[in-house]
């Protein structure tokens, strides 16, 4: 099982269009990103996605996408070749890992992961904190400007903004206990305890 530190973590997000009754939900735009101890975050990708369902209002003022940022958009299946560069090998990462893994079942046998949670990482290192949405996290721990330094003229609930949002979560939480010569699969299901013995030990 390679260290952390050995890594390439690649971060994944869905925006999507929000489930009318009787429907199921369609994304409409995905962003990548990827960071390793070694390179730094790199490797940033984004694209709107054509959907045949309308983007319902209650996501549109989520996200802030409609029609009109569709229009000419790729399907999500003709972006297979870039989603398999940058995926394949590396350890994924999402906050929030349902979304993902489900609209990339439209990939059967695809086998990327492992998967990384960072939602479930911060419930696991700060369970004193009340609010473990992303954006809570980033403002909490300070972080919010180093994505906007990352992903410029962009925000909450872009696809990229949101994927190098976690990525950068991810580093502070390595950094901030000590992991980076751990085995990756200590951030699988996190153990805190080894986690506050090499913190403190």
């Amino acid at each position: 099982m390679p260290r952390v530190c050995e890594c390439i973590f690649t971060a994944i997000d869905f925006e999507s269009a929000g489930a009318a009754r009787g429907m199921t939900d369609s994304p409409v735009q995905v962003g990548l990103a990827s960071w390793s101890a070694d390179s730094g975050h790199r490797d940033a990708f984004v694209s709107y996605l054509a959907t045949d369902q309308p983007v319902q209002w209650s996501a549109r003022k989520v996200h802030g996408i409609g029609p009109e940022d569709l229009e000419n958009a790729p399907p999500l299946l003709s972006l297979w070749p870039e989603l398999k560069s940058r995926l394949a090998g590396a350890v994924v990462v999402a906050h929030g890992k349902g979304t993902e893994k489900r609209f990339l079942r439209a990939f059967p046998g695809h086998g990327f992961g492992p998967w990384i949670d960072t939602l479930l990482l911060a419930r696991a290192a700060w369970p004193e904190l009340g609010d473990h949405s992303l954006g809570a996290l980033c403002r909490h721990w300070e972080l919010t400007e180093k994505v906007r330094a990352i992903v410029p003229e962009k925000s909450w609930h872009d696809a990229l903004f949101d994927a190098a949002a976690s990525l950068v979560l991810l580093e502070y939480l390595l950094d901030s206990h000590s992991l980076a010569d751990q085995p990756v699969d200590c951030l699988l299901k996190p153990d805190t305890s080894l986690w506050h013995r090499i913190k403190h030990g």
